[in-house]
């Protein structure tokens, strides 16, 4: 696949973000870096933290 990206003059006067997705990015002009983070944002209380038992019995 070839992909040729043609630079123009961009002006952006303003920008109302209204909900996000689960995976999503918002970029607006040239960016030489990305950096990509995650919030876990469940409760502590919510957590259920036990032992790992298989999901198959083992033969």
């Amino acid at each position: 696949m070839d992909l040729q990206v043609t630079n123009k003059e961009l002006a952006v006067g303003s920008i109302r973000v209204t909900g996000v997705a689960s995976s999503s990015v918002l970029i607006v002009g040239d960016t030489q870096v990305i950096n990509l983070s995650s919030v876990f944002d469940t409760p502590p209380e919510s957590l259920i933290i036990g032992p790992l038992v298989p999901l198959a019995a083992e033969r």
